[in-house]
């Protein structure tokens, strides 16, 4: 699975933004997805989960009730709509992917990284 991961932007504090994560491969209903972020100095920490099927859903007590994670298996894409952009939202953002819903939980060696995009949220 190849995963690319796109929506990041320029957003004054209070806005919005859609990140995509665009997988490739057959077997991506297989597999439970996670966004992370890292900001500069920090070490990344994750953000939100959901599983193959969409049925489940998780989130960092920092986004809970701003962000929501989604999935549509049919266009191989996890969205992250971010709302109510704080300047602390400010990283770059991954998404990644694992045949365990637990391992994408505990951010604990996932299968596949995409590439991050750059989420930058101004005060």
């Amino acid at each position: 699975v190849q995963l690319q991961a796109s929506g990041g932007g320029l957003v004054q504090a209070g806005g919005s933004l859609r990140l995509n994560c665009a997988a490739s491969g057959r077997t991506f209903t297989s597999y439970a997805m996670g966004w992370f972020r890292q900001a500069p100095g920090k070490e990344r920490e994750f953000v939100a989960a959901i599983s193959w099927s969409g049925g489940s859903t998780y989130y960092a007590d920092s986004v809970k009730g701003r962000f929501t994670i989604s999935r549509d298996n049919a266009k191989n894409t996890v969205y992250l709509q971010m709302n109510s952009l704080k300047p602390e939202d400010t990283a770059v953002y991954y998404c990644a992917a694992d045949k365990s819903y637990s391992v994408v939980l505990r951010d604990d060696g996932m299968d596949y990284w995409g590439k991050g995009t750059q989420v930058t949220v101004s005060s």
